[in-house]
């Protein structure tokens, strides 16, 4: 594959778009969910399991990596890819919103933040710059801009100064990163629940002639219907040729309704974070596997599907494994969450290449609606 990153677009049904982002490390089918793997590991998943279910591409965090084991100790080390056996694509988060959320004693000015650790206390900086260079240490192949994310709900003045000064550190990101072969920096649209603000931020990232655009500040306790309010004014804003990312999303029924807006690509713990917690996602829905009905349930969760997890291990057994808080309990769960979550890209991208995502987004959440069949 030549040294370059690309996307293509390869079809469209209403605003809902097929594509591919092409890049050395391997091809991204759009619309495409990334596991997060914040530290270099995607929670109780094995690298190959992670592949097999069918992700392309995975997330990983620079504020985590930093502060452990390291960026510069990571690339000593071969980088994120060789870290982590994941030969293929890794898009890092700027580090931004775990800065604003997680650290403690942060102090942000123009420059950038200066924060203590939320693990030891030890103090580090984050500029734009800095956030780069260890994007570029841990040798991501997408790169996200340093910003400030403000939760919802805040008012304007506060959601324009963030916005104003992502727009800078935007630029200044630019410029640091570069003309790198085969990578991306991608930047990111903020302006709260603001539509004045969204689109000023998307017209002035636009105009920076990135290779990629996120859409953040949303799902941080916003209802559902403000943020597909705030991608229904900033889509349009954003160049049909470049890839759109919205950062921390989400459920099954926001990612549809999200393609349906013309969004690429997501990420979410909320897989993960479910599995571990005794939630599975299934076509009929949810199953919390805490529940007794599961005690004596000898069917799987799902008789068809192609995952082991989901296909092979009666109900009652993923419920004593949870109620005992054994680790394979958290294992099977959340492969059986993962590969919910990359059959559903996978139905949505064979939708959208057969004119049909409507029609099919509406059958997948009848199904939701259907509900689990009573135990026997």
């Amino acid at each position: 594959m030549a040294d370059t990153f690309t996307f293509k677009l390869l079809a469209t049904d209403g605003k809902a778009r097929r594509g591919e982002i092409s890049m050395p490390r391997g091809t991204v089918r759009t619309p495409a969910f990334m596991p997060v793997g914040t530290g270099g590991t995607v929670k109780a998943m094995y690298m190959d399991q992670v592949r097999d279910v069918g992700a392309d591409i995975i997330l990983g965090n620079t504020y985590h990596l930093m502060l452990r084991p390291g960026a510069e100790r990571v690339a000593r080390l071969g980088g994120l890819h060789d870290f982590a056996r994941w030969p293929h694509p890794i898009l890092t988060d700027s580090g931004g919103f775990q800065v604003m959320s997680l650290a403690q004693l942060r102090k942000l000015n123009e420059n950038g933040v200066t924060f203590r650790s939320h693990i030891d206390g030890a103090p580090y900086e984050m500029s734009p710059e800095r956030s780069i260079e260890i994007q570029g240490l841990l040798d991501s192949d997408i790169q996200m801009q340093l910003d400030e994310c403000v939760a919802l709900p805040a008012k304007e003045k506060d959601i324009e100064r963030a916005m104003e000064m992502s727009l800078r550190w935007a630029e200044r990101c630019k410029t640091a990163f570069g003309e790198q072969p085969g990578k991306a920096m991608f930047g990111i649209v903020q302006g709260g629940d603001n539509a004045k603000l969204r689109v000023r931020s998307a017209t002035a990232l636009s105009a920076m002639g990135l290779k990629g655009y996120a859409v953040g500040g949303l799902a941080v306790g916003e209802p559902q219907p403000v943020m597909l309010d705030m991608l229904d004014i900033t889509c349009p804003e954003l160049p049909a040729e470049k890839p759109r990312y919205l950062m921390g999303v989400g459920t099954p029924d926001d990612i549809l309704k999200s393609v349906a807006r013309g969004i690429d690509m997501f990420d979410c713990v909320m897989p993960t974070r479910a599995g571990r917690h005794g939630l599975a996602y299934t076509r009929r829905g949810k199953v919390n596997l805490r529940n007794a009905r599961h005690t004596d349930d000898p069917r799987p969760l799902d008789e068809e599907s192609d995952c082991p997890a989901a296909r092979d291990y009666s109900r009652a057994y993923l419920h004593h494994l949870v109620k005992s808080q054994e680790a394979l309990g958290a294992m099977l769960l959340t492969w059986n969450n993962l590969s919910y979550y990359q059959r559903l890209m996978q139905d949505i991208r064979d939708a959208i290449e057969a004119g049909q995502f409507t029609e099919r987004a509406a059958a997948i959440t009848e199904g939701w609606a259907r509900g689990d069949l009573a135990p026997v």
